[in-house]
This record gives C-alpha cells, structure tokens and sequence, in this order.
C-alpha cells in the first residue's frame, strides 16, 4: 500500500498540481500585502499548507475549513497530554466525522473520478497493486493533518531564520540565494518533526549500549541533522552550504516520508511568491516566535511580521 501510494507523490505526478499550489498562494499574500503587519504562521503558512495539501488531494473548497478543525483535533488526540476529558470526547467525535468524511468522498471519486490525487490512487493502479475505496479512505485523513500542519511548520521556521540571517531577506529576494538552497537549509536547520519512536526489530548497539528486540526508542531527527560530524557549523543557518542535503527532516528508510516531493514542493512555491508579492518582508520589531505544545512537532505558532 505504501509503494503504491508513494507513485502518487512522485515529483513527475506532482508537477500538474503546481500551478493550483501557485495560485494559493499568491492569492493569500494579495490580501496581506496591504496589511501594516500580519502573523506569517496563522494568516498564511498554516491556510496555504493545509489549502495546497486539499487542493492536491481533490477536496471542495467547503470542506476546508471542517478539515482544519479535525485536523487539528486529530493532533490534540494524539500529542497533547492536558486534554480535559471534555474536549477529548470532543475531538474523539470529530475523528469519526473524520473518517466518515474520507469515506464518502473516496465513494464519490469512485463514482465521478477528477483530476486529483484520489481519483489516481482510486483508478490508475499505481506500481501495479490496485487499492480498494477502503485503503485509500484510509490514507486521506493521514495525508492531511500530517501533510499541512509538519510544512507550516517548515514554511514558519524557514522564513524566521532567513529573517534573522546576516543575509536577511534580501539575500533571498535579489537571488544570491536560490530557492532550493534556502529550502533544504530551513529543513535542516529547524526540524519540524524532530523525533519519532520506533521499535527495534533485532538486537542492536548504539554507542556501547545492547538494546534487545523489541526495545522502544525515540529517534531523534533534529538532533542527527546537527550532528557536527556531518555538517560544518551545524549549529549555524548557512543556506549557502553545500552539504545540506541529505538530512533527516523526513526520516530515512522504510519510514521516509511519503509527502516528502509535495512538501518541498509547496515550501518552495511559498517562499518563491513571498519574495514576489512581499520583497521588503521584515520582522515586526521585538518579535519572536511562538512555539505550540505539539510534541514531537517543532510547531511555531506565531511570527509577526510587516509587508
């Protein structure tokens, strides 16, 4: 299931999606360019992210703002551990519309296919294995809340630390520093989800310890790509470098992330039509960043900054 829905996320299948992602995104910074200052994170990184994902997927503009909610209440199921027992039936109730929803709208694809993800993983039988409507209304809630929420959190960081270089904005803006450079950088930099618990499936030794099979350990993602045996001055923002690439912002191995062509698609979109719409982009002074109780997510939940 996993080969066949990583043929859907290829960069090729993905490249007819980029002009939708495109328009997204100008749209969204039209209406903040006249602003005196606006919360980069919440009034564009996050509504542009979950849109581009949706927008990939098929899903009518309706429904957009229903899949936030659950998305959301998805994530506070799953990290937050100061969940009153109200809001946790709550959100329990919202992952079943959840996946009432997937179900309806992977029928309706069956039936009426388009020209989106889901009625590509529903018809053309990527990599040979034909999924069932079942599998693939398993995938969508998955792609969405996961998709979105990890690049906002990359569009955030990314965006912040470019602000706060030597370079600034405008190292980005005059194109001393391409797109890709700066992409792979801010992935690096600020990992947006830093760790993940995985189980070892045969004895292994880590730094002089035996770990038996079975044993639980949280791999530390952000951690390895500061690991200075690897990277120079890894403590630094240096999109410049030439060694940012490869890092571990989307795992390794069986577990690398599917979404992995669409998020650095998206992110570059972003940054190519903020420096296009906004090129005298600067942070509101005094500010910084707010980060969101969402572990393991490095979740920013606000940056202001002024057009």
């Amino acid at each position: 299931m996993r080969t066949a829905v990583n043929v859907g996320f290829t960069t090729r299948a993905l490249v007819s999606y980029a002009p939708r992602i495109r328009a997204v995104a100008a749209g969204m910074l039209q209406r903040l360019t006249t602003a005196p200052d606006f919360d980069l994170v919440d009034e564009f990184a996050r509504p542009y992210a979950l849109t581009a994902v949706l927008s990939v997927l098929g899903i009518p503009e309706e429904y957009h703002e229903r899949c936030r909610t659950w998305s959301e209440q998805c994530l506070d199921l799953l990290l937050r551990h100061d969940l009153d027992p109200g809001h946790a039936a709550q959100c329990a109730r919202g992952l079943r519309e959840y996946g009432e929803f997937a179900t309806a709208i992977t029928a309706e694809r069956r039936a009426r296919p388009q020209q989106d993800l889901i009625s590509y993983l529903l018809h053309e039988a990527p990599s040979g294995h034909q999924l069932t409507a079942e599998e693939v209304a398993a995938q969508i809630p998955a792609l969405i809340t996961a998709g979105h929420e990890t690049s906002a959190q990359a569009l955030g960081s990314t965006v912040w630390q470019q602000l706060r270089s030597a370079g600034g904005w405008q190292e980005y803006v005059s194109g001393a520093l391409t797109t890709d450079r700066l992409v792979e950088e801010g992935l690096r930099f600020d990992t947006a989800l830093f760790g993940m618990y995985r189980t070892t499936l045969r004895q292994v030794t880590i730094a002089d310890t035996v770990l038996a099979p079975g044993s639980r350990l949280l791999l530390l993602y952000g951690a390895g790509n500061h690991d200075a045996s690897r990277y120079a001055e890894p403590d630094r923002f240096l999109p410049g470098r030439t060694s940012a690439a490869p890092h571990l912002a989307f795992g390794r191995g069986i577990h690398y992330c599917i979404g992995a062509p669409l998020a650095r698609m998206a992110l570059g979109i972003a940054l190519e039509e903020l420096a296009l719409h906004i090129p005298g982009l600067a942070l509101v002074p005094g500010t910084r960043p707010r980060y969101r109780r969402n572990y393991p997510l490095r979740a920013v939940g606000g940056l202001r900054v002024r057009p």
